[in-house]
């Protein structure tokens, strides 16, 4: 999977920026990128700081771009910048105060083109990654909402690899049957960029209507949304999840499905059946969890754990990266 990834960041190198420049598991992962020759990283911090966090767990960063907030040459044109984007709700010394901070200042280094991508979280939490995204990065022209999806990855008995997505699992806490949409239509374009032909289920615990309820009505009603939106997506729903992966299951309880136990893209009514299903499939079902990855923003802004390792950190600057070619496309 990722060396496909690879390969399209070499026809086309990226810089992305990790807000946080002096975290052990920051510096391992750029020096693991650097040896490559497909994506640079811009280390958001003190140069002498970072240079001895750096020496300090043996990394060797030479190659890499350090840029810190404090001694910025542009500064005075990102300070405008800001200004001008939060029209009225953040003044030129706010604006200052909030560009000391990693999280926006990156954010905003993307905005004006030092960067293509963005990878933060290492220390700062989703919200504190979310936030700025919002309010600079902005979402895409034809989208409401950020949502995530998370990609499950294992060896398949053929040798090959089973590759999953499911959205949303860490972003959207209940959303209604229109988000459920947008998260539908992203989610599937995520998927492709991992090599998957989605074959969508929206997940509930009802299947084409032998439940009853508000939330098996959302699900349903946000399906046949998304299939009037986007008519050559393989989507069904609603439906439980041994009808959408076990065929035995789909041919009792709907035989006529094109997706039922065949699925590979999943849609969850809400934040608790999803950041719960993912967790499953990774912790019980042996799958690499790679996310959460961001949708529906105008750049590719992406959230690290807290407790993340450098593999972890490396990963996601290559998906990060390679999302920054699907924005340019859309």
């Amino acid at each position: 999977m990722f060396e496909f990834l690879i390969s399209k960041l070499k026809a086309h190198p990226r810089k992305i920026v990790f807000t946080e420049g002096t975290d052990a598991r920051i510096l391992e992962a750029s020096a693991r990128l650097l040896s490559g020759t497909f994506l640079t990283p811009v280390l958001v911090g003190n140069p002498d700081a970072v240079a001895a966090a750096a020496e300090d767990v043996g990394f060797n960063i030479r190659g890499a771009e350090v840029i810190d907030p404090e001694n910025f040459s542009e500064m005075e044109k990102m300070v405008a910048s800001l200004v001008e984007l939060r029209k009225g709700k953040v003044d030129e010394a706010q604006a200052r105060t909030l560009l000391r901070q990693g999280n926006y200042f990156g954010t905003m280094l993307v905005k004006m083109g030092y960067a293509d991508a963005l990878l933060g979280g290492a220390t700062y939490s989703t919200a504190d990654t979310v936030r700025p995204a919002l309010q600079i990065i902005k979402t895409k022209p034809d989208s409401k909402i950020v949502s995530s999806c998370f990609i499950l990855v294992r060896p398949s008995a053929t040798g090959d690899r089973e590759v999953l997505a499911m959205g949303d699992c860490a972003i959207n806490i209940k959303p209604n049957e229109d988000e459920l949409v947008e998260i539908g239509l992203e989610t599937a374009a995520t998927a492709r960029l991992f090599g998957v032909d989605p074959k969508m289920a929206f997940l509930s615990y009802s299947t084409l209507g032998s439940g009853k309820g508000e939330d098996v009505d959302k699900m349903r009603n946000a399906c046949a949304k998304v299939k009037a939106a986007a008519p050559e997506l393989s989507v069904d729903g609603e439906m439980q999840f041994d009808a959408a992966v076990s065929p035995r299951v789909a041919h009792t309880k709907c035989p006529e499905s094109q997706v039922a136990g065949h699925a590979n893209t999943f849609i969850f009514p809400d934040i608790n059946a999803g950041n719960i299903g993912y967790k499953i499939a990774q912790r019980l079902g042996s799958f690499d969890a790679y996310g959460p990855i961001l949708q529906g923003l105008n750049a590719p802004i992406n959230d690290l754990s807290r407790g993340c390792n450098a593999q972890e950190v490396y990963s996601m600057a290559i998906i990060t990266a390679a999302l920054a070619g699907v924005s340019e496309e859309q």
